[in-house]
């Protein structure tokens, strides 16, 4: 079924909505949350939550991209459960993608960081629009997606090694254009 069918069944409230959805997107969103989690039932949780997330947010929201706004939702998802495991580091993996950019991104729990960071996220876009497509592909598949290092080398028919310097060297580039752009890092 055709994604633009399948907000009209949201905005029709037709509960084949979310089957529909579950059938095009449930292994997509469970990938997102597995790369975040690493456990199978707080992935399936997640995604049985960005389902729900999805109903009550079509309508108003009609989205462009169902599969981004339904990864969003997910990623979103994973991260708060993500934060509340935390204390019991259950994924080494993706504290070790964290860890990665922290060089690049920091951040702290105010509302006029909260702001920077909004502000932060846009000059990040920016800075991924000119940069090399496969390049932006390889970062958003590691620090969006959360894939393991062999999982983009893979996907992109490279090395880890190459996968490794690409991802060192757009975090260096992306660090020098956001000092250019005027924030502390």
């Amino acid at each position: 079924m055709d994604d633009r069918d399948i907000i009209q069944l949201y905005f029709a409230r037709n509960e084949t909505a979310v089957e529909e959805t579950s059938k095009k997107y449930k292994n997509y969103c469970t990938q997102i949350a597995r790369n975040i989690l690493s456990n199978v039932e707080d992935s399936e949780e997640c995604v049985n939550d960005t389902f729900l997330g999805a109903w009550e947010a079509i309508p108003p929201k009609s989205p462009e991209k169902l599969s981004s706004f339904l990864g969003r939702i997910t990623r979103n998802i994973a991260l708060n459960k993500y934060d509340y495991y935390k204390a019991k580091k259950r994924n080494k993996e993706f504290d070790a993608i964290l860890d990665e950019l922290n060089d690049c991104v920091s951040s702290s729990d105010n509302v006029e960081s909260q702001y920077e960071g909004e502000q932060m996220a846009e000059s990040i876009s920016i800075f991924l629009l000119n940069i090399k497509e496969d390049h932006r592909n390889i970062f958003l598949r590691r620090y969006w997606y959360a894939d393991s290092m062999a999982d983009v080398a893979s996907r992109f028919a490279i090395s880890e090694s190459k996968t490794k310097s690409i991802l060192f060297r757009t975090r260096k580039k992306l660090q020098i254009y956001l000092k250019k752009e005027g924030y502390v890092l």
